[in-house]
């Protein structure tokens, strides 16, 4: 910033355009943060949506595994419980939202299958089976949502601190180099246009 502060016509351009890549880094900051702010907003309100219909799906699953019990009897139903696979084809990946990372589950939920014969069962078995998968799908939405929710808040922040930075320190900063340099070369052109016009007079008188 010293050298660049010494009032030349190569200096002024150079702040110039030190101000218009300043400019034009604050808008794109800003215009990223509108947008994860948008998506972020998106977010929220498709996990609360997601909790809502968890809470509901585990009313009907431990109603039904209630009726489950008194119909086949607590060990029939543990049985069936002890023999039900754990989740193995969870993969997790990255998607990117301006340059900000969020996780993209996956799982394949067409590899579950009953662990029990249908005709040794009741109904009640079945919906609550049902209903807990239900839930083990929600459960893994909701993680993904929260996750990508919690990432983009942090990229929110640090695209604020940055745009904050640009808007009250670098622009500024810029604006009024600019300022000194033209007003500096200004005084310059005048000093040398009054020397000149002394030097003709005196060659003319």
């Amino acid at each position: 910033m010293d050298n660049l502060s010494f009032p030349t016509k190569g200096n002024l351009i150079l702040a110039k355009n030190s101000l218009a890549l300043a400019r034009q880094g604050y808008e794109l900051m800003d215009k990223k943060r509108n947008i994860l702010i948008r998506e972020l907003v998106g977010l929220v309100e498709q996990a609360k949506d997601i909790q809502s219909e968890i809470r509901t799906t585990f009313q009907t699953a431990y109603t039904a595994l209630q009726k489950a019990n008194i119909e086949l009897g607590n060990n029939f139903v543990s049985d069936v419980a002890r023999n039900v696979p754990v989740e193995d084809t969870i993969e997790v990946k990255v998607r990117s939202i301006m340059g900000t990372e969020i996780p993209l589950v996956r799982y394949d939920a067409a590899t579950r299958k009953p662990v029990y014969a249908f005709y040794s069962t009741r109904e009640s078995l079945d919906i609550a089976r049902v209903s807990f998968e239900k839930v083990k799908d929600l459960t893994i939405k909701l993680s993904m949502v929260e996750n990508s929710a919690y990432f983009l808040a942090s990229n929110i922040k640090k695209a604020q601190k940055r745009a904050n930075a640009l808007q009250n320190i670098t622009i500024p900063r810029y604006e009024a180099l600019v300022k000194e340099i033209a007003n500096a070369l200004e005084e310059k052109e005048r000093e040398e246009f009054t020397r000149l016009k002394v030097i003709k007079k005196m060659h003319t008188g």
